[in-house]
């Protein structure tokens, strides 16, 4: 059976302040985001990603997203292995999908379903 998952891709920030923040990223990576919506900005690093969010703010630190294949059927596997669903999934805009889950053991971690991810040659 082939798996759902398709390891590591995105690596999301809380942001209080979204524009703030992506001005501060953009500085510092020197580059525009790829991606730049009201709620959510994304910059391509070596074919991964370093996102922004203004809808989950309240959490202290960044959120490690794992790339699926189906989002629905990610879904259902974590909670049949005892995953905790604490958000999503979200549409943050051309097809992109999040949910946010909580291990039985307590680790946070994302699911992600992005049609348009290219891993980089280089990254």
């Amino acid at each position: 059976m082939k798996s759902n998952f398709l390891g590591l891709r995105s690596l999301i920030y809380p942001a209080k302040n979204l524009e703030t923040s992506k001005a501060w990223w953009t500085n510092v990576l020197g580059t525009e985001p790829y991606f730049d919506s009201d709620g959510y900005v994304g910059f391509n690093v070596g074919g991964y990603e370093i996102g922004l969010n203004s809808w989950s703010s309240e959490l202290h630190g960044p959120i490690t997203y794992i790339g699926v294949v189906d989002i629905e059927a990610a879904i259902t596997e974590l909670l049949s292995n005892g995953a905790t669903q604490l958000s999503g999934p979200i549409d943050v805009g051309e097809g992109i999908l999040l949910a946010d889950f909580q291990s039985p053991q307590g680790e946070v971690f994302g699911v992600i379903q992005n049609p348009h991810f290219k891993l980089s040659q280089n990254g």
